[in-house]
């Protein structure tokens, strides 16, 4: 195995701290990576989305990644289950389950599991602080480069794409996606980038 157990704290810690402090870490760098007139850009609306797309994309997205990239295939499963659920409209009682007790259990259970591996020979390590600090900035360059990969999509748009939209899919969602949008209201309270 390519995992490093001994180093599960450490990381779960500075993950769940980053994303913790995405209100903070973000707006500085967003705004960094934009102008005034970049992030008051009002994008259009797009076309309604059918049922049956709706229902198709998890399908589609989990054979295509399960065929591309089986490593990841159990996760993204999970990811388009879950997004199935929601979206079918015949499991309102899984589809609740899910985002609600069952998501608050796993919780606990990661937590507690994750807690165990913490002791302090294990933990209290300079090795640690590298975890934290290189965690740092691996999540300001994926801010940075989404709002940078917004400025591309931006000018092949024609100014049609606020930059912004661009660091709202940095692994911290949905909370990155609520802070594109409040960054983007401050400069233009009468935007809705999502």
């Amino acid at each position: 195995s390519k995992l490093a157990p001994h180093l599960l704290g450490a990381i779960a810690v500075a993950a769940y701290s980053y994303m913790s402090l995405v209100p903070l870490i973000q707006p500085p760098i967003m705004k960094l990576c934009t102008t005034k007139e970049q992030r008051m850009i009002k994008m259009t609306n797009l076309r309604p989305v059918t049922h049956f797309e709706k229902v198709a994309f998890p399908i589609v997205v989990a054979i295509v990644v399960s065929l591309l990239l089986p490593p990841v295939a159990a996760l993204m499963g999970c990811l388009c289950l879950g997004n199935l659920f929601e979206v079918s409209g015949v499991t309102h009682r899984l589809s609740d389950t899910a985002q609600n007790s069952l998501c608050n259990i796993v919780t606990i259970f990661l937590a507690t599991g994750t807690g165990l591996t913490m002791t302090g020979d294990k933990f209290l390590r300079l090795q640690t602080i590298e975890i934290i600090v290189l965690g740092l900035i691996a999540f300001a360059a994926g801010t940075a480069g989404g709002v940078l990969f917004g400025q591309i999509m931006r000018i092949a748009s024609g100014n049609k794409v606020n930059p912004l939209i661009g660091s709202a899919g940095v692994s911290a969602v949905p909370m990155a996606a609520r802070v594109s949008q409040v960054v983007g209201l401050k400069d233009n309270p009468s935007n809705y980038l999502l």
